[in-house]
């Protein structure tokens, strides 16, 4: 009789690789700080207008200054990180989220106070991207999912308790003390970062700037991409009028639809979470096609119609949180395909992802404001392009299945 090692080892012997979450602190703190200062501005307009002598309206461009910075940077700082590594471009951008943040708590006029948001929109994309993209390509592959969707859980905390948070500071201690807790956080995330994100070696290229299209010319992330752009033309630019449709149906206070704000973060928390682990159990079953991509679309579409449309405010609100699950759980598995499907370029990926996110709100909501009720609107343009987007899903998922 042979002895048991002479064996050979088989599957069942060998234990998966454990998620160290730990291992990946430093980034998941940078997430959480990155989903606070997307909105944080938006509980902040009057008192910041009041305190530098302009307008709300003229306040609100900080928040365009943000957004657009990122949404047209990105894809050439993802290129950057492709090219150069993680830890550079992570490290850089980190440093100027530091910086941007200390110098929005010492802006004294508009003027100031636009270029320090630009300028942490520039941060956040060279940072985002390759936080994306290190987390894609060290995470074991059978728990890619679960790190990925952790990510995304925190990002989208950040947004559910980091916003409020700075609210309370800003209202206890003024408006810049919230920029100076996103600066303290930032360089407490330095010292997890260094130790965590290994340097590695420049990777391989022509170094040409149309290095940046490379994503849209690989079939199955390009089609990726225009499915990300409808998806979001439905889920953010009906979101852009949820708080308008509830207010109007049912006479919502904005302490009642602050908390619908919460049940927004909750299903974008749970949807993340879940999406992570499923797909990392389809991957575990053999399935490399991302299966549940295209469910995601197709509970958006019933999210928005039962939370627009739903018969009274209890399934109003169950349409809400169903509506977030599935986009949190699209956005992890968006995530995943962009840094398992072409390893070369992870991070430019992850950064057209972001950015087709922004033109698709735009879109959604300049076509559902086209409607003379913003109601009827974000029914019909939210769940048309939720199905298109379905479809388009479902063709990305085949064109990822093996060749027979």
């Amino acid at each position: 009789m042979s002895d048991v090692s002479d064996l050979p080892q088989t599957a069942t012997t060998v234990a998966a690789p454990a998620f160290r979450r730990w291992r990946y602190a430093g980034v998941f703190a940078l997430l959480f700080l990155f989903g606070t200062e997307t909105f944080l501005v938006s509980p902040l307009l009057p008192t910041i207008a009041g305190s530098i002598h302009v307008s709300e309206a003229a306040a609100a461009s900080t928040v365009t200054a943000y957004v657009l910075v990122y949404a047209v940077c990105a894809p050439f700082l993802g290129l950057a990180s492709d090219r150069f590594g993680r830890r550079r471009t992570l490290l850089a951008g980190t440093a100027l989220f530091l910086l941007s943040n200390a110098a929005a708590a010492l802006s004294t006029d508009l003027t100031l106070l636009v270029l320090s948001r630009a300028l942490a929109g520039l941060a956040a994309a060279a940072a985002g991207p390759a936080i994306w993209a290190h987390i894609a390509e060290t995470a074991p592959d059978t728990v890619r999912g679960r790190a990925l969707g952790l990510g995304m859980a925190l990002f989208s905390t950040g947004q559910v308790i980091g916003v409020p948070l700075g609210g309370l500071l800003a209202g206890a201690a003024g408006w810049r003390a919230a920029f100076w807790a996103l600066a303290a956080g930032t360089a407490a995330a330095v010292p997890l970062l260094l130790r965590q994100v290994a340097p590695r070696a420049a990777a391989a290229g022509t170094g040409t700037i149309l290095a940046v299209l490379a994503a849209w010319r690989d079939p199955a992330l390009r089609r990726a991409l225009l499915v990300n752009t409808a998806f979001n033309a439905a889920n953010l630019g009906a979101y852009t009028f949820l708080g308008a449709v509830l207010g109007e149906r049912f006479d919502l206070s904005v302490q009642a639809l602050g908390l619908v704000g919460i049940l927004v973060g909750a299903g974008s928390v749970a949807g993340s979470l879940l999406g992570g682990r499923l797909g990392d159990k389809a991957r575990a079953a053999g399935r490399t096609d991302l299966p549940l991509l295209p469910l995601w679309a197709l509970l958006l579409a019933a999210g928005i119609a039962l939370a627009v449309a739903g018969p009274g405010l209890v399934l109003s609100l169950l349409g809400v949180l169903l509506w977030f699950v599935a986009s949190g759980g699209f956005v992890t598995d968006q995530q995943t395909l962009a840094g398992t499907v072409a390893p070369a370029h992870r991070a430019t990926s992850s950064a057209w992802l972001t950015s087709t996110m922004y033109a698709g709100t735009g879109v959604g909501a300049w076509a559902i404001g086209a409607f003379g009720s913003v109601a009827h609107g974000s029914v019909i343009v939210g769940v048309a392009l939720a199905l298109l987007a379905a479809g388009g899903a479902w063709l990305v998922t085949r064109s990822l299945r093996p060749r027979g």
